[in-house]
């Protein structure tokens, strides 16, 4: 058989271990091989000792790296438009994002914020990672195959956190829920447990339907899990997304039973469910761009589906979520003169009587369009007639604030009692990602992220204060 040493970062503070993958050179033989890269070769032929060369072997193929700490990247920088000190919590040496701002970032002792990144843990290696926001240690949390850490869900009520993992193209996806505070407790001692922290909540219907997204009822006894009928073709370079059927279905956390919520003949993106109240999901018509109805919400037992907003001919809606247990926040585009020429910004919406409140715009005289050259997208206008404005949202529970980044990277802070704007921070590129901005569950503080530290190649995850004042 032969064994190769796989690839870590150099600034972690644990020890390196040799990963094995086990191959027959010829079972008939009775004789395997070992191969550690760097280390030679050498065979062993299968007699009395064979079974503690597979122990060591199969026990150095189930080594994890869960529980693997980082030293601090913390730093404190000062933002040159706004003044504000920045605290810089992931230097951009990796290609980390956050969470995406639907869904909650911070666990439930408030000092630590989950976040992914596709190379930290190794090249092609998505795995999700905490940092703690006091003193900057970094802990990984996942490692194993098929993570989909662009759905990873933060216990509100709980230190939990729930990932949905595909080990292979030929396996059903399964829930996993996370004991994020023993994993820490146990990291922090240098005394990880060989069993790991992860429990296998529910493994998906194995029908050839594809889980995507899901959200974590308010309540935290179910999940709700979206999935496209079938794998959707790629989609092509400046194209919209392919539409497949799509639906929703209920996991119960903890029996691990699935029902079915909803199907739709259309794609379905930013599933998420309502922190407040129990029982009631919000979906998107995914496409990419312009859908002609794009908010839709929907009881947990699949009665009321119905939707949010009822777009009228040139709206174009994106970036919703959860505002309030009543209420959703929304982006009304106004990046083009046309959609200029009626009202647009951070809109919010009651779900009870669709009553709508504008919590304005951005100017579109101030636009600087800087960042339009790095925005490869078929929506948005590449030359002037581009005009600008919010492009995503955040919002507290308590309708205190709201925020919003814009098309040249800054971040405005909106004082919802007033109606005051006042740019937060700005010059945070909006490349490779958008900043993405999400409040503190205190709502004391602004998460977002940054390619300000990298010029645009990686982003960084910055925590900016809100002024008590709002200025």
């Amino acid at each position: 058989m032969r064994a190769r040493a796989s690839a870590r970062p150099k600034n972690s503070d644990r020890l390196d271990r040799t990963r094995f993958r086990v191959e027959f050179d010829d079972p008939s033989l009775g004789r395997l091989s070992t191969k550690a890269r760097g280390e030679g070769s050498m065979r062993i032929r299968v007699l009395g000792i064979v079974a503690f060369g597979l122990a060591m072997v199969c026990g150095a193929a189930e080594a994890s790296d869960v529980g693997r700490r980082f030293p601090s990247e913390m730093q404190m920088v000062v933002d040159r438009v706004t003044g504000r000190s920045l605290t810089v919590l992931t230097s951009g040496a990796y290609r980390d994002s956050k969470i995406y701002p639907t869904h909650q970032q911070w666990s439930m002792d408030g000092n630590h914020i989950v976040f992914r990144s596709s190379d930290r843990a190794g090249v092609d290696s998505p795995q999700a990672f905490v940092v703690n926001e006091i003193t900057g240690v970094i802990t990984q949390i996942t490692d194993s195959l098929g993570v989909n850490t662009g759905g990873l869900n933060v216990a509100r009520l709980s230190n939990k956190v729930y990932y949905m993992r595909r080990p292979g193209d030929d396996e059903a996806a399964q829930l996993i829920e996370i004991d994020l505070a023993a994993l820490l407790a146990d990291s922090a001692a240098g005394a990880i447990k060989p069993q790991g922290y992860d429990r296998v909540v529910a493994t998906m219907p194995d029908d050839g339907s594809i889980s995507s997204g899901f959200g974590l009822d308010a309540d935290e006894r179910t999940a709700y899990v979206s999935f496209d009928s079938t794998m959707p073709p790629p989609r092509a370079p400046g194209a919209l997304v392919p539409q497949v059927p799509s639906g929703i279905r209920a996991v119960d956390i903890a029996t691990g039973a699935v029902r079915e919520v909803v199907r739709t003949p259309f794609r379905i993106g930013h599933i998420q469910a309502n922190p407040i109240k129990p029982g009631e999901i919000m979906y998107c018509h995914e496409t990419g761009g312009d859908a002609p109805q794009r908010m839709w919400i929907v009881n947990g037992d699949g009665s009321n589906n119905r939707p949010l907003y009822v777009e009228q001919p040139g709206d174009w809606v994106t970036h919703e979520q959860f505002a309030d247990a009543d209420h959703v926040i929304f982006n009304l585009m106004g990046h083009t003169r046309e959609l200029r020429q009626r009202p647009s910004g951070i809109m919010v919406v009651s779900t009870i009587d669709g009553t709508v409140e504008n919590l304005g715009q951005t100017d579109s005289a101030t636009v600087t369009r800087s960042e339009l050259q790095y925005l490869e997208s078929p929506n948005i206008p590449q030359d002037e007639t581009n005009t600008g404005g919010y492009w995503h949202n955040a919002v507290t529970y308590d309708r205190r604030w709201a925020a919003g980044d814009d098309f040249d990277g800054n971040v405005h802070l909106i004082d919802r009692r007033t109606g005051q704007r006042t740019l937060l921070t700005g010059g945070h590129r909006m490349r490779p990602d958008h900043a993405h901005p999400s409040f503190s569950p205190d709502g004391s503080r602004v998460l977002l992220q940054s390619g300000m530290m990298t010029d645009g190649q990686r982003l960084s995850l910055v925590i900016v204060p809100v002024p008590e004042n709002g200025e």
